[in-house]
């Protein structure tokens, strides 16, 4: 492994210690209670979801900002402090001290996300660049398997402590990685036009380049997450397990494979419709079959699989669409805001209409959240084109 790949997975281990900043939390969310009574379901969902809310918010100001420091100081600097606040978590301290920490946290976490995917699409070769963008888009799912299996076994050890503990010592040990690999940032250029971080917020949205992965990449957070949250408990029992764990993974197997071929082949932004278009039929499938183990499983593994290509080719976008690291910055903080509102508002939403109008109102719902993704592409695609006659 030469260098450059060496310094891109590194890049995606930061990225596993990013996602693990909401993962941890999940699954020692049963042991919040007996360490902190006296709190209920309201308080410990809010010390899971604080971290994302920080990205609804700073999204787009994180990618100014990222620009303004520097990638790989952003990345040593999130790490550190990700390794310091867990550490600190460690110790139980009192509940509003930990939803501080967790707030802090967000900050973290939103440094580490918008810093890695512009950074991977300046170390890796334009041949390598879908390839290298596809792997960081997974850094999600592999963190949720790992975890799935690591969590256990950490709890049986030392509870909540020796899971935050091990994270701890993970984003420490991130941050030395990447310190030894990762070449010094270039200086910044200075930024044509002026502005303040307001300017530059409505700048990235009015721009058909900057804002068209962030919002394809919205209708995917909207559904992909709602999906693995609602569906699993759905399923008949004698396929949930395959279900809840299938899914996932077929999604990340997918992007890596078929869905970085069709990149190389239509281009990411094409990739990106035509893994939704896929997911179509796969929804509709899963309102017919539904109540059918081996019906539901097979729908649900097929619309992992399609929208597995849309998660990929999302991140692939950034760099297909945008050529400065300033401007991957800014794609990559609207990605990073707008798959945050996705994920904020997919699952209630989607909840509510599951319970209201049953598996064919769900369908509905996420077959129009699909065309929706197609739709705003489509008018991006136009308004780039219409830049350039």
């Amino acid at each position: 492994m030469n260098r450059t790949a060496a310094a891109i997975l590194a890049v995606w281990i930061a990225g596993l210690g990013a996602a693990a900043q909401f993962g941890k939390m999940s699954v020692i969310y049963d042991l919040l209670a007996p360490a902190y009574p006296g709190h209920g379901p309201a308080a410990f969902g809010l010390a899971v979801s604080i971290v994302g809310l920080v990205g609804l918010v700073l999204g787009t100001t994180a990618g100014l900002l990222v620009t303004r420091a520097g990638q790989r100081r952003t990345l040593l600097a999130a790490l550190a402090a990700g390794a310091a606040l867990s550490a600190l978590q460690a110790t139980m301290p009192a509940f509003p001290v930990l939803i501080l920490t967790r707030l802090l946290e967000g900050l973290s976490h939103l440094a580490i996300v918008v810093a890695g995917p512009t950074l991977i699409a300046a170390l890796a070769p334009p041949a390598q660049r879908p390839l290298a963008m596809t792997l960081w888009s997974s850094f999600f799912g592999v963190t949720y398997a790992v975890l799935a299996l690591a969590a256990p076994p950490l709890v049986a050890l030392g509870g909540a402590r020796a899971v935050l503990l091990a994270h701890a010592g993970f984003m420490a040990g991130a941050a030395v990685l990447l310190a030894l690999l990762l070449p010094a940032d270039a200086p910044s250029a200075p930024r044509a036009g002026g502005g303040g971080l307001l300017a530059r917020h409505l700048a990235i949205y009015a721009s058909p380049r900057m804002a068209a992965p962030a919002m394809g990449f919205f209708c995917y957070t909207f559904l992909y997450v709602a999906v693995l949250t609602l569906l699993p408990p759905e399923v008949p029992p004698s396929h949930r397990l395959a279900a809840a764990t299938g899914m996932p993974l077929v999604s990340i197997a997918v992007s890596l494979t078929l869905g970085v071929r069709l990149q190389a082949r239509i281009g990411a932004v094409g990739a990106v419709q035509a893994g939704y278009l896929a997911a179509i039929p796969a929804f509709l499938a899963l309102a017919l079959f539904w109540g059918s183990g081996a019906g539901m499983l097979a729908a649900g593994l097929w619309l992992s699989g399609a929208l597995g290509v849309v998660q990929g080719a999302s991140f692939s976008a950034i760099p297909e669409l945008n050529a400065t690291a300033e401007d991957r910055a800014g794609a990559a903080g609207a990605i990073a805001q707008l798959g945050n509102l996705g994920t904020t508002t997919g699952t209630p939403l989607l909840a509510v209409v599951l319970s209201a109008a049953g598996a064919p109102g769900l369908a509905a719902a996420a077959v129009l959240a699909c065309l929706c993704g197609v739709a705003l592409h489509a008018l991006q695609a136009r308004r780039r084109q219409a830049l350039t006659t």
